[in-house]
């Protein structure tokens, strides 16, 4: 394959009815809404932790996240277990979503990068927007998403560390 041919996997979901992806090698697994204990005095857009087998591991709710309202867990509310690189660590982190859609493969002709919007704005968490037929996909660089102070929040002061592990300091 040509560097021009070349395609990458992504896991869709939908926030808001809007189409976003993951790079699948990021992702660790997709589990149906599981009990979310919340943790006092954490950011709001901080649902809380869930137990996976054994671990704990935070969970975002990326509706806050992004500053859209929130929504109502369904039937079709997912967490998606994803790995975020921090200083040359893997944090694993719960994404709460509407619902998970499908694994697609888009060339590299089908990206675009993100629009330069003429205002203050930080998108450097979005990779891409994918064109899918008549479709787009805003492609999220899930390294990108959190500010490294969030990660270190998660990082150091809940001390969860991929070992899932969680200590108070």
């Amino acid at each position: 394959m040509t560097e021009t041919q070349k395609s990458e996997q992504y896991l869709t979901f939908l926030l808001n009815k809007d189409s976003y992806a993951f790079n699948v090698l990021k992702i660790r697994e997709v589990l149906e809404l599981v009990r979310i204990t919340r943790v006092p005095r954490t950011p709001k857009f901080m649902a809380g932790v869930i137990n996976l087998r054994g671990r704990v591991v935070p969970v975002i709710d990326l509706r806050i996240k992004f500053d859209m309202e929130e929504g109502d867990k369904t039937i079709d509310t997912t967490i998606i277990i994803v790995e975020v690189d921090y200083q040359e660590e893997i944090i694993v982190i719960g994404a709460l979503v509407d619902s998970v859609r499908a694994v697609v493969r888009l060339e590299q002709s089908q990206l675009e990068p993100p629009p330069k919007i003429g205002m203050n704005l930080d998108l450097n968490f979005i990779e891409a927007i994918g064109k899918n037929g008549n479709d787009f996909i805003i492609i999220l660089n899930v390294d990108k998403i959190f500010s490294a102070k969030e990660l270190s929040f998660l990082n150091n002061e809940m001390s969860i560390k991929d070992d899932g592990i969680l200590k108070n300091e």
